[in-house]
């Protein structure tokens, strides 16, 4: 992909609007991150901290961003010198600035042993992550490492490794080799206290690889795994993101992202080996995350998927569009105020309530093109922590969770793969399989469908499979979405 004078790059920052052009010049910030997953997210928040961070402070905190599987952002990158745009949508208009955060890029599946080298190097002391739930291979309910041949061979032959997990022990086990010095694994995903889980996931698999414990407790010696929260809506690009970019900038940008304007992450300080000024881009440093990752997971991602899977089942394109269904706002704040509210102690200070009208806000943006079909991908691995974890507390306080069970059953009507409107609807999911396979062996019925799907044990867990007033509210609600569709089960809801 050759760089041409009307391609975004280093020769063409000086003709750049100077309001648009970087913070930081990629090739002047030695490189001290690794980031995993160098999707449209990372691009529109982590690298947009990192570079108000280092441009305040200073400090060698470039980042190399390692692309796992997709070589399309890698090369369209590497074409363009490491930079690209983000675009921010406001409903007053958008303004597009470019970003020279990383130092480099690489395709870990094309050298998967240049990505350990670069894991094990003592310059990098912060290694962050955005590779979606699945890509953990966790089991979302109880945060075991689901093992299969490919993850088997990664941590049990030579061969290069080909998964994340695989990545990260090889790389962990190389640094301890070559006494690499200590280093920071910070999951940026949304998985239920994700430092924990990352630090288990890395427990498991040297387990898994049969170490010697000598070895493995050198590594995870020098490894410490802060929580974190992160929080921008980042739809996925278009031709129209790229075209707002073009106009903006003069140049063309094939990494070209569109976000928000909202941006929020909050990072436990546990970094051995240092890190960038992050409080200096907004960031919120503490103790402990978990506060305000329940608050995000279940006030936000839990009623985007709520927006979602409603939106989707009755033909809106758009979370937008799906938030301008008749009396789907109501039934969004009954869920926030009755359920999500009660479930959890917030961040000290911060009101759920409030924070739920601040959401549906930022749901409403009519610049922000976020379809709902995105947002329903992979919805085995986000319901458990979006939804069910708001289920169970509510359900052990011995509070009712019916307007959680509208998401559920929203989500049970999804999986049966079709929209009110008879259109089909696609089930992108990890476990679209076992889904399948369950819903094929059970009865043709709403309380066939709870009964097959809630014994898969992947994503209920057996005590809450087994609480009766809670099946009862899912089949009442998937009953009054299959005969009704959407708009009516909204406009009858009480």
């Amino acid at each position: 992909m050759a760089l041409t004078a009307d391609r975004l790059g280093l020769a063409t920052l000086r003709h750049l609007p100077q309001e648009s052009r970087p913070l930081l010049r990629p090739g002047t910030v030695p490189a001290g991150i690794v980031h995993l997953g160098l999707g449209a997210f990372h691009r529109a928040h982590q690298a947009v901290h990192t570079e108000a961070a280092v441009g305040a402070a200073g400090g060698d905190w470039g980042i190399v961003g390692v692309a796992p599987r997709s070589t399309d952002v890698v090369e369209a990158l590497a074409a363009q010198d490491a930079l690209f745009s983000v675009t921010t949508l406001a409903a007053d208009g958008p303004t597009t600035r470019v970003v020279g955060a990383l130092a480099g890029v690489r395709h870990a599946a094309s050298d998967p042993d240049a990505v350990v080298r670069l894991l094990a190097d003592p310059a990098i002391r912060v290694v962050t992550l955005t590779v979606t739930e699945k890509a953990y291979r966790l089991d979302p309910v109880t945060a075991a490492l689901t093992v299969d041949p490919e993850l088997t061979a990664d941590l049990t032959t030579d061969r290069p490794p080909r998964t994340v997990p695989g990545l990260l022990v090889r790389g962990l086990l190389a640094r301890a080799a070559a006494d690499g010095g200590p280093v920071a694994l910070v999951s940026c995903d949304n998985l239920p206290a994700n430092g924990r889980r990352l630090r288990g996931l890395v427990e498991q698999c040297l387990a898994l690889a049969r170490v010697p414990d000598a070895t493995a407790d050198r590594a995870l010696a020098a490894v410490t795994c802060p929580g974190t929260m992160v929080d921008r809506i980042v739809p996925a690009s278009t031709e129209a993101t790229r075209d707002t970019a073009r106009r903006a900038l003069g140049v063309t940008d094939l990494a070209a992202v569109a976000a928000e304007p909202w941006s929020q992450w909050v990072i436990e300080d546990d970094f051995p080996g240092g890190r960038p000024a992050w409080e200096r881009s907004g960031a919120v440093l503490t103790d402990d995350a978990g506060p305000w990752e329940r608050l995000k997971l279940r006030a936000l991602n839990g009623v985007h998927s709520a927006t979602a899977y409603l939106g989707a089942l009755a033909g809106a394109e758009t979370v937008a569009e799906a938030l301008a269904l008749p009396h789907l706002d109501a039934v969004l704040r009954r869920l926030v105020v009755e359920e999500v509210a009660p479930s959890f102690a917030p961040p000290p200070g911060v009101d759920v309530t409030a924070y739920g009208e601040q959401v549906l806000a930022r749901f409403g943006n009519p610049a922000i093109r976020h379809r709902t079909l995105q947002v329903a991908m992979d919805g085995s691995q986000k319901l458990p922590q979006r939804v069910l974890h708001t289920v169970a507390d509510l359900r052990a306080a011995g509070r009712s969770a019916r307007w959680s069970a509208l998401v559920v059953a929203a989500w049970l009507r999804f999986l049966l793969g079709y929209a009110d409107d008879g259109r089909p609807l696609p089930l992108d999911d990890p476990l679209a399989e076992r889904l399948r396979a369950a819903l094929a062996a059970g009865a043709h019925t709403p309380a066939g469908v709870v009964d097959a799907v809630f014994a898969v044990r992947e994503v209920f867990p057996a005590d809450l499979a087994a609480d009766d007033e809670v099946r009862a509210d899912v089949t009442g609600w998937l009953t009054a979405l299959e005969r009704h569709g959407v708009r009516a089960t909204l406009a009858g809801a009480r």
